[in-house]
């Protein structure tokens, strides 16, 4: 029989860009979004980063610049710097599994195309038994192992409050990979701002989930796409990563007490507001501390050879690029490149971290206040306790519906929220539009 590509079924629009088509097809004057996971100004309009605004005019000043394929690896300048971003700079060498083939850096396809990678690149090689994602996490994570790496066994682990408190429930975590995580398997963690609860581990859990995530032999995947958008600064935001890397990737004599290594997904769409310029990489950090810096030439650099010890990490990363997307896009790389290494550049884009974090932690204690002045709908200090773009509610899918249905305001149906598109025009209708369909659902909640 022949093939006949008109029958093949219709599978679900995702709901992420759906909620986005809906919003925007909606004529109410007064809608709503609060599903988009992109930064809005005050007057809900996206917002250019001055720093990049400014990036920007320098390179189209630039007549030297031309518009040639980029190595598989991707734009040599882009890949230190992201890495320095996320791993630290290491200037005083307290670092020493941070030099050159101890890290393998690649650029990538924004977040999506690092994770892609990544699911790819460890399913082949790594050989997992299991991947664990939080429940909740982002949609996006299950079915990129799904389609990447469908012989890996999908599995999650608890992300939520602990009974009658406002903390993240780690026991719970713990006790899921004690019971279920064998050597080998791979556990995705959100760097920080949780996406979709932005309930963040303290040090002090971050610590204790290192300690077992080693013991166990587990592979650590950080998933960091809004390293700096979270508090203003980006070296708090990146601090679970380098204590994971501190403690899987650390000099050690003893085998037993060195992890597996670490890889970690970066995205620069939040926090340089680069969304359509789809900026990423991926970093794979070995466990083993490589050779001492007195035995390594000048010129080994993320652009040349690494020593052997990574030299095969590298080949399969370069062929899985290779086959997929050849190499990565110039443009926006460049912008994050000249940006970082430009210190008036960087100094203008540590302000425009401190303005997006700052109003969006102005809109979550405005719209807690908003709400709780009906004093029948509880408590919602956890919109102030949580942190990043977004605020997980607590809303049922019969109250996000409603919401859309009667107020014409637009989320996830998990009840997660982008607090970026809250402003001081509309929050008051916002959250009487909250206090509303919580009252009309009682019991959902």
């Amino acid at each position: 029989m022949a093939l006949d590509l008109t029958s093949i079924p219709e599978l679900p629009r995702d709901e992420a860009f759906a909620v986005t088509a809906d919003f925007k097809a909606d004529t109410h004057p007064q809608k709503v979004s609060l599903g988009a996971g992109v930064y809005r100004d005050e007057h809900s309009q996206p917002w250019i980063l001055s720093s990049v605004r400014e990036a920007k005019k320098r390179i189209h000043d630039d007549p030297t610049l031309d518009h040639e394929y980029l190595p598989i690896q991707g734009h040599g300048p882009f890949l230190e710097a992201a890495r320095n971003l996320i791993l630290g700079e290491n200037k005083d060498s307290s670092r020493p599994w941070i030099r050159p083939g101890s890290v393998i850096s690649v650029q990538t396809i924004s977040g999506t195309g690092a994770n892609s990678l990544a699911a790819s690149f460890l399913s082949n090689t790594l050989k997992p038994k299991h991947v664990f994602f939080s429940d909740p996490t982002w949609s996006n994570h299950s079915l990129i192992w799904e389609v990447h790496a469908p012989g890996v066994i999908r599995k999650t682990y608890p992300h939520h409050y602990a009974a009658g408190t406002r903390k993240l429930d780690v026991e719970a975590i713990i006790s899921t990979f004690e019971e279920t995580a064998i050597e080998g398997d791979v556990v995705i963690l959100h760097a920080c701002a949780h996406n979709p609860t932005g309930i963040d581990p303290s040090h002090e859990q971050w610590s204790t989930l290192a300690e077992v995530i080693k013991r166990k032999r587990l592979f650590a995947l950080f998933d960091s796409a809004y390293q700096g958008f979270a508090s203003g600064d980006f070296d708090d935001d990146a601090w679970a990563v380098r204590y994971f890397g501190d403690t899987l990737c650390g000099d050690s004599t003893e085998s037993q007490n060195t992890g597996i290594g670490l890889g970690i997904c970066q995205s620069f769409a939040k926090n340089f507001g680069l969304y359509g310029e789809r900026v990423g990489a991926f970093h794979l950090v070995l466990p083993s501390p490589g050779p001492s810096p007195s035995s390594m030439s000048a010129e080994e650099d993320l652009g040349s050879a690494e020593p052997k010890a990574g030299a095969g990490a590298k080949s399969h990363l370069l062929r899985l690029i290779r086959s997929n997307i050849s190499n990565a896009p110039l443009f926006g790389a460049r912008i994050v490149a000249m940006v970082l290494g430009t210190p008036e550049l960087r100094e203008m884009w540590e302000r425009d971290l401190r303005t997006m974090s700052g109003r969006i932690e102005r809109m979550r204690s405005l719209l807690r206040a908003e709400i709780e002045r009906d004093s029948d709908v509880g408590d919602w200090s956890f919109l102030e306790g949580q942190i990043g773009m977004f605020s997980y509610t607590g809303l049922s899918e019969r109250q996000v519906d409603r919401l859309r249905d009667v107020h014409h305001i637009y989320l996830m149906r998990n009840g997660r929220v982008s607090m970026s598109g809250v402003n001081e025009g509309n929050v008051k209708y916002v959250a009487e539009a909250i206090v509303e369909v919580v009252r009309y659902y009682q019991s959902d909640r």
